[in-house]
């Protein structure tokens, strides 16, 4: 990771929420040192157990030094609030890069609030990152360098894997399905858990099974040369029980077409957050 140790200055961390919490883990995991990040949280002020050793916590955006000057300002707080927050930081335009993981918060927000001339980066994180197999998507401003696309591509491949959009239109999209994807999945879990006491299983191991089946075919998904229709039809026996299964699955209004009204309902909802 040395687009990350390599920095120019602090990292400034404004929210250290579930997702700022799991970013900082994996920050520090991968190489960045507690003495670089410094971390603005008031709710912290009780409580900084959630922080490791050695990171600088703040109330807030008053309390710098004045020769603060930090390579990278991430902005983890809630989109509601950014109004409020954002424009506090507009001090560092000249050596930050600001990168937001805010939903529904387009770059031009920032530019409008941070001044002209300001390095954004917008990314679209989820929840996976806080056990390093996240997907986060970024689309970058034209102010930002190539130094800065670089360390904010790092700071993010340290909680999963990345990927890079030219178009900030396609965030919406990016939003309703790795977004927002996690919660689908848990709902499988759920259904499938439901499914199997329906069935006659106790709850208990429905569950386990479920979670687990889950769990195990999305880690040979990853690992496997096939894409995921071979795989299904790598475990399809013509006439089998799983063949059975997917005539429903697979079938007129089956999962596919809820699905894809589902990640239209996301991603219509994701448009009207960011106008």
């Amino acid at each position: 990771m040395s687009d990350m140790t390599a920095m120019s200055g602090p990292l400034l961390l404004v929210g250290c929420g579930k997702m700022g919490g799991a970013l900082l883990g994996g920050w520090l995991d991968q190489g960045i040192t507690a003495d670089q990040v410094v971390v603005v949280e008031p709710a912290l002020d009780s409580d900084r157990s959630a922080v490791p050793s050695g990171v600088t916590v703040l109330s807030d955006g008053s309390e710098f030094a004045a020769e603060f000057a930090p390579a990278v300002v991430v902005f983890a707080v809630k989109p509601q609030v950014m109004g409020d927050v954002v424009p506090g930081y507009s001090r560092f335009k000249g050596s930050a890069v600001y990168l937001s993981i805010a939903a529904g918060t387009p770059i031009r927000f920032f530019e409008a609030n941070l001044g002209d001339g300001a390095a954004v980066v917008r990314v679209m994180p989820n929840t996976p990152a806080a056990v390093r197999q996240g997907m986060s998507v970024l689309c970058a401003n034209s102010h930002t360098s190539e130094v800065q696309h670089d360390l904010c591509g790092g700071l993010m491949a340290a909680v999963g894997d990345t990927a890079w959009l030219e178009d900030e239109a396609l965030m919406d999209a990016v939003t309703a399905v790795s977004g927002s994807g996690p919660a689908y999945v848990f709902h499988l879990i759920e259904c499938l858990a439901k499914a199997a006491v329906d069935v006659g299983l106790e709850p208990e191991l429905a569950a386990r099974l479920a979670l687990q089946t889950v769990a195990g075919s999305g880690e040979l998904a990853r690992q496997s040369d096939d894409d995921a229709a071979q795989l299904r039809v790598n475990v399809t026996s013509p006439g089998g029980t799983t063949h059975a299964a997917l005539e429903v699955l697979m079938g007129d209004g089956g999962l596919q077409p809820l699905m894809t009204k589902a990640v239209q309902a996301a991603e219509k909802r994701g448009k009207e957050l960011g106008a």
